[in-house]
C-alpha cells in the first residue's frame, strides 16, 4: 500500500481544521488516521512547524548531484573501456 505524503501547509490545514471541527471530523474529512494527527499535533506542540517539516527526504541537493554524476562518469568509463578492448582486439 502507498502511502500518502503531506505537506507542512496540508498538515498545518488539517491541524487547524482539527481545531475547529474536532479530531475525529478532521480525520473523517482528509482521510487521515487519528494516531498520525496526534502525533503531528505532539510534534507541532513541542517544536512546533520545524517538528512538522518533511524528513524522510533526508539527502541533501548537492549529494543527490554528486551521485548523479558520478552515476554518468562510470558509463563513460565503461563505455571506454570497451572501445579500448575493441581496439586491443583489432
Amino acid at each position: 500500500m502507498k502511502y500518502k505524503k503531506w505537506t507542512l501547509a496540508q498538515k498545518l490545514e488539517i491541524l487547524a481544521a482539527s481545531e475547529d471541527t474536532g479530531i475525529v471530523e478532521a480525520c473523517r474529512k482528509f482521510g487521515v488516521s487519528t494516531a498520525s494527527l496526534y502525533n503531528w499535533k505532539k510534534k507541532y506542540e513541542h517544536k512546533g512547524e520545524a517538528g512538522l517539516k518533511v524528513t524522510y527526504d533526508t539527502k541533501s541537493k548537492e549529494l543527490k548531484d554528486a551521485e548523479e554524476e558520478n552515476r554518468i562518469l562510470r558509463k563513460l568509463l565503461s563505455n571506454k573501456e570497451i572501445e579500448l578492448e575493441v581496439q586491443r582486439e583489432l
